[in-house]
């Protein structure tokens, strides 16, 4: 069974910076659009920011612009977030833009104040 593996997250302090990663194992070279959601505790999972084949077009939320950068290559897309604020705490999810794919285990990331 094809799955989208994430993996990078951690418990880090305000202003710091972690990269997410996620993988499919055969890779997403053909899939036009991929993004990374998040969950925080309580609330629904959202759509955080979105990348098109080739890295043409990239969109984000307005709560992570200037922050966080999404890129991807024929594995996987990744997601470099810096200056983390405590409201980023959430777990971290991949699937396509059209959220097509069986959601991975996704990757908790923790940010303290």
């Amino acid at each position: 069974q094809v799955q989208l593996v994430e993996s990078g997250g951690g418990l880090v302090q305000a202003g710091t910076s972690l990269r997410l990663s996620c993988v499919r194992s055969i890779g997403i070279f053909n899939i036009n659009v991929m993004g990374w959601y998040s969950q925080a505790p309580g609330k629904q999972r959202e759509l955080v920011a979105t990348i098109s084949r080739g890295g043409r077009g990239t969109t984000y939320a307005d709560s992570v612009k200037g922050r966080f950068t999404i890129s991807r290559d024929n594995i996987g897309v990744y997601l470099q977030m810096n200056s983390l604020k405590p409201e980023d705490t959430a777990v971290y999810y991949c699937n396509t833009g059209g959220e097509d794919f069986t959601w991975g285990q996704g990757t908790q990331v923790t940010v303290s104040p």
